[in-house]
């Protein structure tokens, strides 16, 4: 399952140091250090000299291999299965209108499943969730396969499948910190997930393209449910069972309570929705270029291979300048960035005042791409402020939330596009977001460790408290 984590939130608990939990091998233990100056004697925990580094290191770990090739392969089976099912809807129906809603099923119920189902990521152990999860889509996708499912049928799994995915990925999220620490590793892993999602989107429908002219829309299908059953597998036998992080001995009626708590718990620590947000609005403004990349390619005359590089070149640009940030910088290098490219990564998008031909646009979509990088050191940031009872339930939100932002923004910047030209309607998205980010940007530094008044930093630790 792609895209890209048992008792009442308020029953006390002290979260165990992660050296109780599992034994850590070398690069486990590294991701516990602090990243600061140490003293001049050698760490006996710190890897030796000749020891992987960098993504090499969190390749080292066994157990990240397998969620990697779990995601990897999930998510190709995602995508391909969009495609194919956008297909079927259109072949079934004739109705561009049908077909179209099939996509937008993929992003609006992510907010409800994140909001409602958070509290699974916490209550139960985190492979039993994932695989679980993996082995529920793998069914509504094989319901799919049935010739007398009907259309609204179809429309109502790939829902169920959507509500789904931000618990999965919440929960893998959290799980990342057990498997990785919550130290550099972790942010390393985080940013491996996200390139694989980037570059599945770029595979992924070329794949489906191709699967497409030698199999039917329900062959093409099929992969999914495979793909789904090997990443079940992969979690089941790649992965170790940890508990849960919360205990519960209320019984199943109050995961509706836990959620929502969840949710509030989060949203009302300032520093963590300072931190949330960080991640959401730039999404949500970044977006629009792409959502409107079809009648930008008309409004210009640009050849019809022209969408595709549009739509590919924001990807290429983030997959870059990630790799190049999480391998050429340090941990504290990373965390000096995050501010400043947040408030300037939305500033390409201002080339679009000029009605830019092909060549400028998609070197303005590369560079708003790249601005994406600081979200490495946010991660960071994030997984700091998050209390680890309430990591699953958090990260299941960030996750819903960042996918909804991004379909309201695409709808947003298609309805301006009603009104205004193309290129206006691309500018005055990089203007507005810019100047909310600058904002949002000011927030996050009062609210940074050490700025916080007394008061403030007293409430948030009773809201800290109230969680465990």
């Amino acid at each position: 399952m792609p895209t890209d984590s048992p008792a009442p939130a308020d029953t006390p608990r002290t979260p165990p140091a992660p050296a109780e939990q599992v034994p850590a091998s070398a690069p486990e233990r590294a991701a516990h250090r602090d990243p600061g100056p140490g003293p001049t004697l050698r760490d006996p925990d710190a890897p030796a000299p000749d020891a992987p580094r960098g993504y090499r290191a969190v390749f080292a770990v066994a157990e990240f291999r397998a969620v990697f090739a779990a995601h990897l392969l999930s998510l190709l089976g995602v995508v391909v299965s969009e495609l194919a099912l956008t297909v079927l809807v259109y072949d079934l129906t004739g109705s561009p209108l049908l077909s179209a809603l099939t996509f937008a099923l993929g992003l609006l119920p992510y907010i409800v499943g994140g909001t409602l189902f958070a509290g699974v990521a916490d209550r139960y152990p985190a492979r039993r969730v994932l695989v679980v999860c993996d082995l529920l889509c793998a069914a509504c996708v094989a319901v799919m396969l049935v010739p007398a499912t009907p259309v609204a049928g179809l429309l109502a799994l790939r829902c169920l499948v959507a509500a789904i995915a931000p618990v999965f990925t919440g929960t893998r999220m959290a799980a990342l910190t057990d498997i990785l620490g919550e130290g550099d590793l972790y942010v390393l892993g985080r940013s491996l997930l996200r390139i694989v999602s980037q570059s599945a989107m770029l595979i992924g429908f070329g794949a489906g393209g191709v699967l497409l002219t030698v199999l039917s829309p329900r062959g093409a299908i099929t992969v999914t449910v495979v793909t789904f059953l090997c990443s079940a597998a992969l979690l089941r036998f790649g992965t170790r069972d940890r508990p849960a992080r919360a205990t519960t001995g209320d019984g199943g009626g109050t995961l509706l309570k836990e959620s929502l708590s969840g949710a509030r718990l989060v949203l009302g620590d300032r520093r963590i929705r300072a931190l949330m947000l960080l991640f959401w609005l730039p999404a949500m403004f970044v977006v629009a270029p792409e959502a409107l990349a079809a009648p930008y390619a008309d409004a210009i005359g640009a050849p019809p291979a022209a969408l595709g590089l549009l739509l590919c070149a924001m990807a290429v640009g983030h997959i870059g300048a990630e790799l190049f940030v999480g391998s050429a910088l340090s941990p504290r290098n990373r965390s000096r960035i995050v501010l400043p490219v947040a408030a300037v990564g939305l500033l390409p998008l201002l080339v679009y005042v000029v009605r830019p031909g092909l060549p400028l646009a998609l070197a303005a979509l590369a560079l708003a791409g790249a601005g994406a990088a600081y979200v490495i050191g946010l991660d960071q940031w994030f997984v700091d402020a998050v209390p680890q009872e309430l990591r699953g339930r958090a990260m299941t939100l960030l996750t819903a939330g960042l996918m909804t932002v991004q379909g309201l923004g695409m709808a947003l910047a298609g309805l301006a596009a009603e009104f205004f030209p193309v290129h206006q309607v691309v500018t005055g998205s990089g203007i507005i977001g810019t100047v909310c980010t600058l904002l949002l940007v000011a927030e996050v530094r009062r609210t940074a460790p050490g700025r916080m008044s007394d008061t403030e930093g007293r409430d948030g630790a009773d809201r800290h408290v109230t969680s465990r």
